[in-house]
């Protein structure tokens, strides 16, 4: 996507399509999920791409409409919203989404913003978005394109669901369980940047849709297996647990076979700078971390590497005999409220929170920071590093669902 995107949109549609962003900002969540409730009425095939937890939980339309929202206001300079952009795609590809799924989607969300918008979404305001969508479609198709090119012709790679077997089915704490995944065809299995995830199908008995979830990696790449270690989600009072989760860890058994597309993302450590990192992570998002952290330690061992990780208490706690193993001063863990055992034990640095003030004694403020967990940690850790004022460029962070906004 570049500027040349906007040269097929005439002055008077980027001028009407800029108009709507108030409307947007107001408006644009009930657009989007308005638009969800229609696509999968007349639509429910669709059912099986997208995730209806997120769907439920209002994480999707939010997304979207956020999306939509920064598409209007940027229609004149799209470059802006390029790493949006591209995020997206890596997901649509790991989804196997597919270009005649963009014409239903526009059909839709049109639909949507004439509904709910009623008289105020003039002929000129549905046809400049007509207009404005088709741009947009196109260039997210393009993008797309080049991905599963690139997916299907690396070493080993592939287009769509391949089968994997579970070769071995570890417990590594009260939460996290990792499953170990080996191509059912005996094939190659192309390399994968640390941090990024895998996107499982599960086809579950008595549900009448598949399931899709995107789990990070959680080792090294190199490796002749894939690994993904997963969290028990337990829903809160009153709902139920998690689908795939639960389906994982009570019905999936070593043995099993698994369809699981390419690794995908765009959240990967940056190999090509010797600047220090910072690995900050919160419950089970240290699975993008220990693969980041593990791939450096092989690959980079000059490089200075803190790892810092923030659970609950070590019940929760993962891969603790990993780290345990780790060079001395390179990985500071913070528990919450720490068990008797866990103060015995001796294995965590600090009780409580991240705060600022201790960050500063740990980690260098010339590094690249990577964070990634639950959302109100990863907006405290961005808002610790932008008051640190550590440059935007070297903070990176992965939201686990739907994209949003810290």
């Amino acid at each position: 996507m570049s500027t040349q995107t906007t040269e097929t949109l005439d002055k008077k549609t980027i001028e009407t399509v800029k108009a709507t962003v108030p409307v947007l900002e107001k408006h644009g969540e009930a657009i989007t999920t308005h638009f969800y409730q229609r696509l999968f009425e007349d639509h429910p095939e669709l059912k099986n791409i997208f995730n209806q937890t997120h769907q439920r939980a209002g994480d999707q339309p939010r997304a979207l409409a956020n999306t939509v929202y920064a598409a209007a206001q940027y229609i004149d300079q799209l470059e802006v919203i390029l790493p949006r952009v591209k995020q997206i795609a890596e997901k649509h590809r790991s989804l196997n989404v597919q270009p005649e799924h963009y014409p239903i989607v526009g059909e839709y969300l049109l639909k949507a913003i004439k509904e709910v918008l009623g008289d105020a979404a003039t002929d000129d305001i549905i046809t400049a978005w007509g207009n404005a969508y088709g741009v947009i479609a196109d260039a997210f198709i393009g993008v797309e394109k080049g991905m599963y090119q690139q997916a299907e012709q690396q070493k080993g790679g592939w287009t769509g669901y391949r089968l994997f077997k579970v070769t071995d089915k570890v417990e590594e704490s009260d939460e996290i369980t990792s499953f170990y995944l080996e191509p059912k065809d005996g094939g190659e299995l192309p390399v994968y940047k640390p941090g990024q995830y895998l996107t499982i199908k599960a086809e579950i008995p008595g549900e009448s849709y598949d399931h899709l979830r995107q789990y990070s990696l959680s080792d090294a790449p190199g490796k002749p297996y894939y690994r993904i270690s997963v969290k028990r989600e337990h829903g809160p009072v009153g709902k139920p647990d998690g689908i795939v989760s639960s389906w994982l860890y009570d019905k999936v058994k070593a043995g099993d076979s698994i369809p699981v597309s390419a690794p995908a993302g765009d959240f990967h450590l940056d190999d090509h700078t010797h600047r220090p990192v910072v690995l900050i992570s919160g419950g089970v998002g240290l699975t993008p971390m220990l693969s980041m952290w593990r791939y450096a330690q092989e690959k980079q061992p000059e490089r200075k590497v803190h790892f810092i990780h923030a659970a609950r208490n070590g019940s929760v706690h993962a891969f603790k005999k990993e780290i345990e193993e780790a060079q001395p001063g390179t990985a500071h863990l913070i528990y919450e409220m720490p068990s008797e055992e866990d103060t015995k034990q001796g294995l965590y640095a600090r009780e409580g929170y991240i705060t600022l003030e201790w960050l500063k004694t740990v980690a260098p403020d010339n590094a690249e920071f990577y964070f990634c967990g639950p959302e109100g940690f990863m907006r405290a850790v961005n808002h610790m590093l932008l008051e640190w004022a550590v440059p935007k460029e070297r903070i990176h962070y992965e939201f686990f669902g739907p994209q949003g906004v810290l």
